[in-house]
């Protein structure tokens, strides 16, 4: 077992006790290219009481990216030594560039009562239902994957063989959507962040969330 699968495998089998959050935790995840970070977006302008949790990553700052904004960017130094410290909830390596979300941010955004969105990858998703962690999982998928690789090819940011593995990991990814609690599939944007809106606005009106605010007012 080497250095990574050393330290993921710690993370789930370490008893670490994560604070209930008093919101809605919702975890999107996603091959990349498939519109996880736009629909986000588009959910958090539609959804201003929805706090968005920054992830942590050591990949390379995109343009028109801001640092604290679309992720905090650290070294791969400063990640591991993260990880040594136990401060990640989920991490893990994706094409060659380390993803973590700090389990600090997560109850702080929880402890104060707000619904939080969550992107992170498969592996993270994995990790976060392996620990049991209360949370609505939706994957977002493309209608295809010929269609997947041609939104890759039309950000220009990332070189064929970069191209080449990131549609192996989708692959990989996609086997996944099965254990989510939703899917969204993103063909045409608007429809896609309809979906994902009507996701939020059900989560919230299950009978399991508004029996307590009825119980507190004799209604039930």
């Amino acid at each position: 077992m080497n250095r990574e699968q050393d330290s993921q495998a710690r993370i789930l089998e370490e008893s670490v006790t994560i604070k209930p959050c008093q919101g809605i935790l919702f975890v999107l995840s996603a091959p990349s290219g498939a519109g996880k970070t736009t629909l986000g977006r588009l959910l958090m302008e539609r959804e201003p009481k929805l706090r968005h949790s920054i992830s942590y990553t050591t990949r390379v700052m995109r343009p028109r990216e801001q640092n604290g904004i679309d992720y905090h960017f650290i070294s791969q130094e400063e990640f591991r030594a993260m990880i040594d410290k136990g401060e990640f909830i989920e991490w893990a390596s994706v094409h060659d560039n380390y993803y973590g979300t700090a389990m600090a941010d997560i109850e702080h955004l929880c402890a104060n009562g707000a619904d939080v969105l969550l992107d992170i990858d498969v592996q993270g998703a994995q990790q976060l239902r392996a620990r049991s962690l209360d949370a609505v999982f939706v994957f977002i998928a493309p209608p295809n994957m010929d269609v997947l690789r041609q939104r890759l090819q039309r950000r220009d940011s990332d070189t064929p063989d970069t191209i080449k593995v990131r549609m192996e990991n989708a692959f990989k990814e996609m086997a996944q959507a099965p254990v989510y609690d939703y899917i969204v599939i993103n063909d045409k944007l608007a429809v896609a962040a309809e979906a994902l809106h009507a996701i939020v606005t059900a989560e919230r009106c299950r009978a399991l969330r508004i029996l307590p605010l009825l119980a507190q007012l004799s209604l039930v």
